[in-house]
């Protein structure tokens, strides 16, 4: 996805649509205060989204072309097409 405000990234609501507020999308305040006078580690905030390693266990290998240079896999791999895909033999099974 690339760079994500916070309200596609977090789920935050935003600011009021109308009244003068300038800020619709925006995170709103993101610190207390003079105490303790810096934002906290883990802050909620724009930033990349997306792109993660994402493992899925238990999928059967249904059959494989050695012609055509292709594995038949049941179930839902997931990844954009043409993207790169480890195979390995499950832990879990």
């Amino acid at each position: 996805k690339g760079f994500a405000g916070v309200m596609k990234r977090w789920g935050f609501h935003g600011g009021p649509a109308t009244h003068g507020c300038t800020t619709h999308r925006g995170p709103g305040s993101i610190g207390s205060g003079t105490d303790p006078g810096r934002v906290l580690r883990g802050k909620k905030m724009a930033g990349r989204m997306g792109g993660n390693k994402c493992t899925v266990r238990n999928l059967d290998v249904i059959k494989i072309d050695k012609d055509k240079n292709l594995i038949f896999v049941k179930g839902a791999v997931p990844g954009p097409n043409g993207g790169y895909v480890i195979i390995r033999k499950s832990r879990y099974s």
